[in-house]
């Protein structure tokens, strides 16, 4: 493998990982502001769904990176 083709290569990788974190991102502070925004909406003291959703999107994240990296190879 050339030069030219490795660096290539890394640029590919970059922008793969790149947007699965921003995926990841995304996913989670959809998770936390649906949250926040039910525990406003029901007038709650604690916040049980910020709680909630907040390891769910989590756990959603995880799986959606588990799922592209088994695709991918």
């Amino acid at each position: 493998m050339n030069q030219k083709d490795r660096r290539k290569n890394n640029l590919n990788n970059y922008a793969k990982y790149s947007g699965i974190a921003m995926q990841m991102l995304v996913i989670i502070l959809l998770g936390i502001w649906g949250g926040v925004k039910l525990d406003e909406w029901l007038n709650l003291k604690f916040p049980v769904f910020t709680v909630l959703l907040s390891f769910l999107s989590v756990a959603a994240a995880i799986y959606s990176v588990i799922r592209e990296f088994l695709k991918k190879k």
